[in-house]
């Protein structure tokens, strides 16, 4: 075991075992206490607070402070109780909403001490006056008036109201009779008063009585309960888990010391073995060639005293095989086979990932020639360490125990046997490394010839790119000029056919390992199979009959080009190759509805519409287990092929959304099947169709850094029917177009050192000149959003460099121009955008 992940075990065990005995005393459980205490004391401010409201009612209080300090101490209560850590959301919850009640406690409370002031000096004055009435014909109607309003005080109810009221009006009516109005009017004035207030208060003693405090208090307490309950389960389970975390540990530092013990015997052990390698590698390198094979058996001698083997050999096969072998005194001599079939033994076991087989018990061996061999050797233990040279030599240290469990237990020592046999391997080898070292040397300048002929290579693809660039352009004026002669029309588009294909030959070159994303559009199906027709009539041996079965229906998928051709290609001519140059080869083009999903020998088909590409030879066929590996790169069944033409094909296909099916049969032929998804858009124009529109004598301003590039698209414009207008720089661009704005009529922006500058010189151009619409000219468009173009008013975009029918269509039939009436004569101005990259 590793010191280091060791200690790292034993310090998470002990932070573990802090963090269980944390838990495992429950620091919230006075928590909890302290918040149920609190429960408590509010329940018995609030007891306190209805008490002293009641006696302030029935006039046994005459002082109101101590409602006041009351309702102070609840608020300071629900401030402590909210501040305690017991408190989580829920019976956070809970204590606002006893917040609220001591809010709606507090008003009542003051509008009560407010009206019950008034009410008692009413009953004051209306009681001293009731007494002692001032004249003797009222009192029966004062008394009368006092013992209703006496029962109004006992009873609030609407009928003891109106009771108090009569008898008011009652005292009224004879007081103006009486002509002593003076004293019963402000007795009277009392009674109104009292006669309002009474029923008022007792009200809001009513409400103060509704508030749900009682259970809300409960409430609350039932959830710190629960709390309280699940936080003493939780700490009882952590302490059950600190209990065996504790054992865990103790049990980990015994192994621990254990472990720790036989790692330093075998580090001892282990550091006589390397001194005892590192010896017999400087004796091999200081012995003289003739004494080579008495320096092996010394050297064996020396490893199996270090190891406490009883028989240690060395074998290597080859040219020029060796056979050492060293025997402990009073070993029995081994077979006269033994130890030369030691190689073929330790083959039979297997490969192993450091080549070293390892029998520590031979007994615990499954049941086999294995175990039977070593048995009848009277082996108990085997270890066996074997080294394969370049030229195919094999060479073997082998280690027996007779009789006894192999000594070689631990794993450093069976790393370091093969340190020892390969010190053995260079001291014989060492009078052959320079015979090595010319081959090396002779290696390395041929990587070197490589390398220049990469170059060379290289440099040739970027001027062939460049011819090609020459022949395309040439083309294209040439398909603008040729009119209806359809002969040459055709000849002509099958030159530019070829020259696009060499173009993108030369890119797979200039770009060979590096991804790509291909430009897909859509495409006529069958048109890939004719044209493939017409490049394989061509290639194909004499003896090779090939058929294109005319489609049903037409059928167009989304792809490119160069890569589906690529695909009929190779499925052809492997099948003329299967054919050995003499048979037959239909292609045929079907449309086919999958209305479920549909399992082919490959791929898996989801339901939609496809178009079926099928190719069928009349060659040898395949077998099953031919068929289940034709796919898998470098598998080939001829001794010219390089496997991965197939490999490439199925590659294709799925990148294309597509699957392929093989159908054959030994000695009657094969069918491939490719199912390529049909797109919904239409085919781009084929050779057939009308010519690349032209322009009626536009001026077109393009802006490029790249002067030689400029003077190439300006020659294209100008073949197209435009005028066009060059400049290299922003600066320039900005000054002809702030000049006379009107003398353009699009702007389209292309390389100026950076993507941000030709979109900064597109936005200024917008500001400078709004009514022109904008063509943005770019690489690649993968660092550059919509949002942006939208934003800045940027009407389409082409690819730079600039392809005559693309600005064509753009310029003419697109947006550019298509968008905006155009006087008779106007100008464009193209802007090209830099690489993305």
């Amino acid at each position: 075991m590793r010191v280091a992940p060791a200690v790292s075990i034993v310090v998470c065990l002990v932070l573990l075992l802090t963090w269980l005995s944390l838990r495992a005393i429950n620091p919230e459980a006075e928590l909890f206490d302290h918040a149920l205490s609190e429960i408590d004391y509010f329940g018995m401010l609030e007891n306190g607070l209805s008490r002293d409201v009641f006696s302030a009612r029935a006039g046994t209080l005459r002082n109101y402070d101590p409602l006041v300090q009351e309702l102070d101490a609840l608020h300071d209560s629900l401030d402590r109780l909210r501040n305690t850590a017991a408190i989580d959301t829920e019976t956070g919850g809970a204590v606002d909403r006893l917040t609220a009640l001591v809010d709606s406690q507090e008003v009542l409370v003051e509008h009560f001490k407010s009206e019950n002031a008034l009410l008692h000096n009413s009953l004051s004055f209306f009681g001293r006056f009731s007494a002692r009435p001032a004249s003797p014909e009222l009192e029966p109607a004062i008394s009368a008036a006092a013992a209703a309003m006496l029962h109004l005080t006992l009873d609030t109810s609407p009928d003891a109201a109106s009771d108090v009221k009569t008898r008011l009006d009652q005292l009224d009516q004879q007081a103006s009779h009486a002509n002593d109005s003076t004293e019963v009017e402000a007795l009277l004035a009392h009674g109104r008063l009292l006669h309002d207030l009474l029923p008022s208060v007792d009200g809001t003693l009513r409400a103060l009585r509704a508030l749900p405090r009682k259970r809300e208090q409960d409430a609350l307490r039932d959830m710190i309960m629960k709390r309280q309950v699940a936080s003493r389960n939780a700490a009882r389970e952590y302490r059950r888990l600190l209990y065996g975390t504790s054992l865990l540990l103790v049990a980990f530092l015994v192994q621990l010391g254990y472990r720790l013990r036989s790692r330093a015997r075998a580090l001892q052990r282990r550091a006589a073995f390397e001194h005892t390698i590192a010896g017999i590698s400087m004796r091999l390198i200081n012995a003289r060639p003739q004494d080579i094979g008495t320096e092996i058996d010394r050297a064996i001698a020396d490893i199996a005293g270090c190891i406490g083997s009883d028989r240690v050999y060395f074998v290597m096969s080859g040219p020029a095989p060796r056979l050492h072998l060293w025997s402990r005194p009073g070993v029995p001599s081994p077979p006269s086979d033994w130890p030369a079939r030691a190689l073929e033994l330790a083959l039979r076991f297997g490969p192993t990932t450091d080549g070293v087989v390892h029998v520590p018990h031979v007994n615990w061996l499954p049941a086999g020639k294995n175990k039977q061999a070593l048995t009848n050797l009277g082996l108990g233990g085997w270890s066996c360490v074997t080294n394969t040279s370049k030229d195919g030599t094999i060479m073997a240290l082998g280690f027996d125990a007779i009789g006894q469990p192999c000594r070689i237990t631990a794993q450093g020592e069976l790393s370091l046997l093969h340190m020892a046999l390969d010190t053995i391997v260079h001291g014989i080898a060492r009078y052959g490394m320079e015979k090595e070292r010319a081959r090396l040397e002779s290696r390395l300048q041929q990587a070197r010839r490589m390398e220049r002929i990469g170059t060379i290579t290289s440099g040739i693809a970027h001027n062939f790119n460049n011819i090609l660039g020459g022949i395309l352009g040439h083309v294209e004026l040439m398909e603008e000029r040729v009119g209806s002669d359809a002969r040459l029309a055709r000849n002509i588009a099958a030159i530019r056919r070829g020259a696009e294909r060499a173009r993108d030959l030369v890119d797979q070159i200039l770009l060979f390992g590096r991804r790509r994303d291909a430009r897909r559009r859509p495409l006529n199906a069958h048109a890939l199979v004719t044209e493939a027709a017409s490049l394989l009539n061509v290639s194909l041996p004499e003896g090779i009959e090939l058929v294109i079965h005319q489609p049903a229906v037409a059928a167009i998928v989304s792809g490119e080009p160069a890569q589906l051709q690529q695909v009929i290609l190779n499925l052809v001519n492997n099948a003329a190759q299967a054919m050995e140059n003499d048979g037959r080869i239909d292609v045929d083009m079907e449309v086919h509805e999958v209305l479920a999903r549909r399992k082919l020998m490959q791929d898996e088909l989801g339901p939609g519409r496809y178009a079926c590409i099928t190719i069928t030879d009349t060659g040898r066929g395949m077998d099953e287990a031919t068929m289940a590996r034709i796919f898998e790169p470098f598998f080939t069944t001829r001794s010219s092929g390089n496997g991965l033409g197939l490999a490439t094909v199925h590659e294709i296909v799925r990148e294309h959304g597509g699957a392929i099916n093989v159908q054959s049969t030994p000695g009657e032929g094969s069918r491939f099947e490719v199912w390529l998804p049909c797109a919904a858009a239409e085919p781009v124009l084929d050779a057939n169709a009308p010519t690349i529109p032209s322009g009626s004598g536009e001026t077109v301003l393009i802006v490029a850094s790249d002067g030689a590039r400029l003077l190439r698209d300006e020659e294209t414009l100008a073949a197209l029917g435009y005028e066009p207008v060059g400049f290299t720089t922003a600066e320039a661009t900005l000054a002809a177009v702030g000049v006379n704005p009107d003398r353009f009529d699009v702007l389209v922006v292309g390389p100026l050192g950076s993507t941000a500058a030709s979109l900064e010189l597109a936005t200024t151009l917008r500001a400078a000149a709004p009514h022109l619409p904008i063509v943005l000219a770019t690489k690649s468009t993968e660092e550059i959003a919509a949002d942006t173009l939208v934003n800045i008013g940027i009407s389409d975009v082409v690819h730079w460099p600039i392809v005559a029918e693309e600005i064509a269509n753009v310029l003419v039939n697109g947006t550019a121009l298509a968008h905006r009436a155009l006087p008779a004569r106007r100008s464009l101005v193209l802007l090209a955008a830099p690489d993305a990259h």
